[in-house]
């Protein structure tokens, strides 16, 4: 087909079907984890890695994250304040700048297994806040707190555009009100992923065929952004998350096994 001969010679996009379509689903959990529904967003990058490879599929996503995060941050721009970024941008970039250092040092085999450990370890760090959640905001009112988690979401982004657990745990420490939980969340991703684009281009993952590949599923974060507004009108927010927490499970061991 002429279609997909094009596609595959012009865009990262595999000349497979199930991969194309996996690739698709990447982007639909992107605009889902951007409308409130947060478990996708580790789901997005096992399954972006998986179809792109674990390295180029940082870069890919990356441009992605940015037009959700402008989306979000245009509809909840009334909510939170840019004061809270602000405190973790230092220690943020300082994380950026370690993540890609690592990033260029390590080839696509060793990214792959990292990835793929560092999802399962943010899965146990979940389940971890859940389960003593009163406890860790304890430790929040130590000063190192913000710097410490700072530097953990900069690296993390950096090596896997999957800091959403480590914001999380920073400001439920803040106490935030849930629209400006989702605004200052918000913010801070749009700061740092636009950040962080000099630095992948830098390392040859943000290129013109890995930016066509982005014009051509675009349209699905979007559709991603429409059903997670409905979804959260209709389904248990916990109950989606716990779905979503075995398939990212099965899905990063499904990464590490290659």
């Amino acid at each position: 087909m002429p279609l997909f001969d094009w596609l595959t010679q012009h865009t990262l996009l595999p000349p497979n079907q199930t991969a194309i379509l996996l690739a698709a689903l990447g982007a639909v959990c992107i605009g889902l984890s951007k409308s409130g529904l947060s478990g996708t967003a580790t789901l997005n990058v096992v399954l972006m890695a998986k179809v792109f490879g674990a390295k180029a599929s940082v870069g890919l996503v990356l441009p992605l994250l940015i037009a959700a995060d402008l989306m979000g941050y245009l509809i909840n721009r009334k909510a939170g304040s840019w004061k809270p970024v602000l405190t973790m941008a230092p220690p943020a970039i300082i994380g950026v700048i370690a993540g890609w250092w690592c990033l260029d040092l390590i080839d696509n085999t060793t990214a792959r297994i990292v990835i793929g450990w560092l999802i399962i370890a943010l899965l146990a760090f979940k389940l971890l806040l859940d389960w003593k959640q009163q406890e860790l905001l304890a430790l929040t009112e130590h000063k190192t707190f913000a710097w410490g988690m700072g530097f953990s979401a900069g690296i993390t982004t950096m090596l896997a555009n999957a800091a959403g657990p480590v914001m999380t745990v920073y400001l439920l420490s803040r106490r935030l009100d849930k629209r400006e939980h989702v605004g200052v969340f918000t913010r801070f991703f749009l700061f740092i992923n636009l950040f962080k684009v000099p630095f992948s281009a830098n390392l040859g993952i943000i290129n013109a065929r890995s930016l066509t590949t982005n014009a051509i599923l675009l349209p699905a974060v979007i559709l991603g952004i429409l059903i997670g507004w409905q979804i959260l009108k209709r389904i248990p927010q916990k109950s989606f998350e716990w779905l979503l927490f075995t398939l990212t499970l099965l899905a990063a061991l499904w990464l590490i096994q290659g």
